[in-house]
């Protein structure tokens, strides 16, 4: 059975709707400890932290796959917003723009070894600040890279996309999928 090494709901459901079947294991990894740097390479190291802390208090009896997703919007990185002000200012930043959300995944089970990062690019049209305010005030941007969920209030201001949207949703599933054999 495959292990999800994540907290991260999204992950779940995503694996959920894949008919995966799965254990959602916890993992408790500080990725503020990460320095910044290019945005590829920030997703990848703390992707390869979580890696490494889930193979150090987990081992690697059972298949797993741990990941990360940052959102990357006029060249800045955005992580979780810490709260209502700092996401509001993320998504207004997005309004507009064009925004990358990039995910690294790794894989690893006895057999195979796999590490792969995917970027999804979306043009969002302006926000309208009345459901801003609504999304906001739900909270459901609470645990999201940069406080953006395209599959919730940011999806009806995609106006294009180039790459998956399990990318953006914080799990290439797509790209998971023919690695899994018959888990």
């Amino acid at each position: 059975m495959l292990i999800l090494a994540s907290n991260s709901a999204t992950r779940a459901q995503i694996l959920n709707e894949n008919g995966i079947n799965f254990i959602q294991k916890n993992i408790d990894f500080n990725e503020k400890q990460i320095k910044f740097s290019l945005p590829k390479e920030y997703v990848y190291s703390v992707t390869k932290g979580k890696y490494e802390h889930f193979l150090s208090t987990h081992g690697d009896k059972d298949p797993f796959v741990c990941a990360d997703t940052i959102v990357v919007c006029k060249e800045e990185i955005l992580q979780k917003a810490k709260d209502k002000n700092e996401a509001k200012k993320m998504l207004l930043k997005q309004s507009g723009s064009k925004v990358k959300i990039i995910t690294c995944m790794i894989y690893h089970s006895k057999n195979l070894h796999l590490e792969d990062l995917s970027v999804t690019t979306y043009q969002f049209k302006p926000f309208d600040i009345n459901r801003l305010e609504e999304y906001l005030n739900s909270n459901k941007w609470e645990g999201k890279a940069g406080a953006c969920m395209v599959e919730d209030f940011c999806k009806e201001y995609i106006l294009t996309t180039n790459g998956l949207k399990s990318t953006a949703r914080g799990l290439s599933v797509e790209k998971l999928i023919p690695f899994l054999g018959n888990l």
